[in-house]
């Protein structure tokens, strides 16, 4: 009995090691299918100004509805993936969102039939953050559930991975195909994405061996009393405002500002985006190794508050008509700062997920997207306010100021 029951055992540690790399690789796709999305949309800023007739403030303001969508709906997503667990959030999240999509490209794009309203503009991407909200906290409770401590931080970084992979995609296709086709093509085409990501999850995700016993244990602490679980989701939240300056205004500032081109403009996103992508991987696995999450995040704070005031301070000396060499050393500065901004996400989350628990990863990954995507709205109409006060300077450098503010919320604590 003892020695049939050996093969099986390890044979089924087998499976569950090789599953769970799917588990892994369903938590990617369903993240870049709505990363396409929230941060792809606002790659198409300068088409979506001029197709929808907007100005700068009523831009902020439709892009900044998506980021407040998600803001809302990630944190009772996570509850309630803690308590349906992560399949049925996913699938319900997942083809909700593609059916959003599906409607603003039949009813909410310029057509022949005329210009949608900016309010139903902005009503269709709050629709679409509130349905896509569901991803992050169930994709991260599954990574999380497959993967050992040890491994979780790379696990999860690759996950984020999926955040500027599905930008990069936006980055490099979304503008392109809104200058083409129009903003009917760019949401069925992000609608098409959410479908084939429900359609990996139904095939392939279901609970990891353990969870049928983890779930009559009950948690020790709830997250959302926990101190600590705060702090940190606080200052993910704050470290995101040079990050989201970049990621959604970038575009318009080397448009309007640098005269570049198209190609200069969606290659430097791009850029960013992939840059973020191999940051987050060895970051992951850096931390995994040394156990060094908190100094980790702390010195990405530190870098990104120095490259904001230096891409500050570089376009405030600049000329009114930019030379060859100064648009070079803006885009470089651009990419470098975003990339720092956008590097520490897998390691900020796995810290998260690991203060509160096992038994409460959705509610605290929820907890900490409600912060990223509440500053996401804030600096959506920040951005423009700063642009009237004190231009563009400004805007940068007060990336920079969120990044200081964050840097001292990371000193290391006692658990």
């Amino acid at each position: 009995m003892n020695t049939a029951a050996q093969p099986t055992a390890a044979v089924n540690a087998v499976r569950k090691d090789s599953h769970r790399w799917k588990i892994l690789g369903i938590g990617v796709l369903a993240n870049v299918s709505f990363s396409a999305a929230f941060a792809g949309i606002p790659v198409t800023a300068i088409f979506m100004r001029a197709d929808y007739r907007l100005d700068n403030t009523q831009l902020g303001l439709a892009l900044g509805s998506l980021g407040l969508g998600v803001a809302v709906s990630e944190l009772p997503w996570g509850v309630l993936t803690d308590r349906w667990g992560d399949r049925r959030v996913l699938l319900r999240g997942l083809i909700s969102t593609a059916l959003a999509l599906a409607a603003m490209a039949l009813f909410a794009a310029p057509g022949a039939d005329g210009i949608p309203s900016k309010w139903l503009l902005a009503l269709g991407l709050l629709t679409v953050g509130l349905l896509g909200g569901s991803v992050n906290g169930s994709s991260g409770r599954a990574v999380m559930g497959w993967f050992r401590e040890g491994e979780r931080g790379l696990a999860m970084s690759i996950r984020q991975t999926a955040v500027p992979v599905g930008g990069g995609i936006g980055a490099l296709v979304l503008p392109s195909l809104a200058a083409a086709h129009g903003f009917a093509a760019v949401y069925g085409l992000l609608a098409l994405f959410c479908i084939l990501s429900a359609a990996m999850a139904w095939l392939w995700l279901h609970e990891p061996p353990a969870a049928s016993s983890a779930k009559t244990a009950p948690p020790i602490r709830g997250a959302l009393r926990d101190l600590k679980v705060w702090r940190v989701a606080l200052a993910i939240g704050i470290l995101c405002f040079p990050q989201v300056s970049v990621l959604t205004f970038a575009t318009i500032f080397l448009h309007d500002v640098g005269h570049a081109g198209l190609a200069l403009i969606s290659a430097t996103m791009a850029a960013i985006q992939i840059g973020a992508a191999v940051m987050r991987v060895w970051s992951g696995r850096w931390t995994d190794r040394h156990g060094n999450r908190r100094n980790y995040l702390r010195t990405c704070s530190a870098l990104s508050a120095a490259l904001f005031v230096a891409l500050g301070v570089l376009t405030a000396l600049a000329p009114a008509a930019w030379p060859q060499w100064i648009l070079g050393s803006v885009v470089l500065m651009l990419v470098a700062g975003g990339v720092c901004a956008s590097a520490w996400h897998g390691v900020a989350y796995t810290e998260l997920a690991t203060l509160a628990g096992a038994h409460q990863v959705g509610t605290a990954l929820g907890l900490g997207n409600t912060c990223v995507f509440l500053v996401f709205f804030m600096a959506a109409q920040a951005v423009p306010a700063l642009l009237d006060w004190k231009s563009w300077p400004a805007v940068w450098l007060a990336g920079a100021v969120g990044a200081l503010i964050a840097w001292p919320i990371f000193l290391k604590q006692q658990r």
